[in-house]
């Protein structure tokens, strides 16, 4: 957790207000709630931007999804060429990610179509590349 600590202080732009904390959100452009799922999202989004060179036009936050009539959110996604790259799931640090948690992006993922899929909740990214004709998963160290 202290590296999580020190990536918040170092590199989120926090604000006050009534005692509240807001966390801005660079792609959206605007202050959100200060949650430990929007800490996991901001890091991985400081990852795609950094490390990973993505630019902010390639990545879409909390797309909307229908599943079974159902309306539901993506947490990220990352687009090249205007198709789906990779599908995240964020989850708060202290959420241990669990067979639900991939159970979610693979659901996700049948509307979607990514090629990629990643859970994360700040301290263990999950990262795979989806076999569709196949139907499996190879775990992979790196975003892609």
């Amino acid at each position: 957790m202290h590296i999580f600590n020190l990536f918040i202080k170092k590199h989120l732009h926090l604000n006050r207000i009534k005692n509240k904390i807001y966390i801005f959100c660079s792609i959206r452009k605007k202050f959100y709630s200060f949650t430990q799922e929007e800490v996991t999202r901001q890091y991985i989004i400081f990852l795609l931007k950094k490390v990973k060179n993505y630019k902010n036009l390639n990545i879409w936050i909390e797309f909307p999804l229908q599943i079974n009539k159902l309306n539901k959110r993506i947490d990220i996604l990352v687009q090249l060429n205007e198709k789906p790259h990779i599908l995240i799931e964020c989850k708060a640090p202290k959420i241990p990610i669990k067979q639900k948690a991939f159970d979610q992006i693979s659901i996700y993922n049948t509307v979607i179509q990514s090629p990629f899929l990643m859970i994360s909740n700040g301290i263990k990214n999950f990262i795979f590349q989806v076999d569709s004709c196949k139907k499996k998963f190879s775990f992979l160290k790196k975003i892609p």
